[in-house]
């Protein structure tokens, strides 16, 4: 907003738009002094944010031109992100005690991405307009302030909106990934996005998953990814987990976002995709018994395979043991697993990802219950669209880092 535009408000207005980005010493100024420092701090945030400018840290077996790449993909991400906010009006929302929020608009309606309705639970619209360190005081005090509600499943749109900003750097300029056929993700309504797992340390294909459509697609959209028992068991992990928008892998959690015009991330390999050692590396194994394909037609969901390349070299087994399972069962008696994959490498490989969403499947007959015969045959249809997508970047690629 322009000098000219500040000068028409009144003082009132001027303290909200700087209580909303917590200009200190505000009470105190005239509103000539609230004009000049308004003026000088949006002006900095209209400026590219520290993400696009200033030197890159080195990363070992990562090339300089990869990060300059990264650096041009990350600069269009984030001016296609400007374009869904209006920086030029502002929320008018204020709290039962009196704090007015003042954040830039999403464009099309009448409030910010924290007060527009339950489509901020699915469309992930930048709060402030821009992603970026310098927009957290703004995040942080709306999240001390409790100025906005979580979802039914513990979603809370500032923690992943964190989340997004520190994970793109390892999407970008770690992983790399590259992603096609993104334009098979439905810009509206729900939809089931199976994927083929991998990691044995930590899930990075989850995040990876629900990056790739955050930054690539046309809209922004969450990726609600499923989790099982161990992520949702530990204390601190597992408050966390629920903030950025993992759900707890129940058919009940699944339902309830299916239900609501979600996008639903499900890897139904489970356990023997994600401790998978080397050797069986990109070979997918059964999609459990079918229940996503179950859950896809009770719901009339489309479901969009995806097969994913780099998870399973980032830490990869050398071995699986079943001893390390037992202690795991003594501590966590509800984790289900039967082996531990042990990988040598504590810091993950800079490995080149690849995504691909491949053509949707639609139900055959929604709202009914399939057969069972037919649910095996369906899943087992869709595991080998992914195994075969799988099979092709493999033969396309020349090392895992290249």
């Amino acid at each position: 907003m322009n000098r000219d535009q500040l000068s028409s408000m009144n003082k009132p207005e001027l303290l909200d738009r700087a209580r909303a980005i917590d200009l200190r010493g505000r009470s105190k100024m005239t509103k000539a002094d609230l004009i000049e420092a308004l003026v000088e701090i949006e002006n900095v945030e209209d400026a590219p944010s520290e993400d696009d400018a200033g030197p890159m840290i080195p990363i070992p077996g990562v090339s300089q031109e990869d990060r300059v790449e990264a650096r041009a993909r990350r600069t269009d991400l984030y001016e296609r992100l400007a374009d869904l906010v209006d920086q030029d009006q502002r929320c008018r929302w204020r709290s039962i005690e009196g704090h007015g929020c003042g954040l830039p608009i999403v464009r099309g309606r009448e409030a910010c991405a924290l007060h527009s309705g339950r489509d901020r639970y699915d469309t992930a619209v930048p709060i402030t307009g821009h992603l970026g360190f310098d927009t957290w005081p703004t995040l942080l005090r709306h999240l001390h302030l409790a100025t906005y509600d979580i979802d039914a499943i513990g979603l809370d749109p500032v923690v992943h909106e964190m989340a997004w900003h520190i994970m793109n750097g390892i999407y970008y300029d770690y992983f790399r990934v590259e992603v096609d056929g993104i334009e098979n993700i439905p810009m509206d309504g729900p939809a089931m996005i199976v994927a083929n797992h991998g990691g044995a340390a930590l899930p990075y294909d989850a995040a990876m998953l629900a990056l790739s459509v955050l930054n690539e697609a046309p809209k922004p959209r969450r990726v609600r990814v499923s989790a099982t028992e161990i992520f949702n068991m530990l204390p601190w992990v597992s408050h966390m987990y629920r903030k950025v928008g993992a759900v707890y892998a129940t058919r009940e959690d699944a339902r309830h976002l299916l239900e609501r015009g979600a996008l639903l991330g499900v890897f139904p390999e489970g356990e023997s995709g994600f401790m998978k050692p080397v050797w069986q590396a990109y070979h997918v194994q059964r999609f459990g018994r079918g229940g996503f394909v179950q859950l896809a037609e009770q719901t009339g969901t489309p479901i969009v395979p995806v097969a994913i390349l780099g998870a399973e070299e980032v830490h990869p087994a050398v071995a699986v043991s079943k001893r390390l399972a037992q202690l795991v069962r003594f501590i966590f008696p509800q984790q289900r697993v039967e082996e531990i994959a042990v990988f040598l490498n504590p810091v993950p490989l800079p490995v080149r990802w690849r995504i691909r969403f491949l053509p949707p499947v639609m139900p055959e007959n929604p709202g009914v219950e399939p057969d069972p015969l037919r649910m095996l045959e369906r899943s087992e249809d869709i595991r080998r669209s992914v195994q075969t997508s799988l099979d092709t970047l493999l033969a396309g690629r020349g090392t895992a880092f290249s």
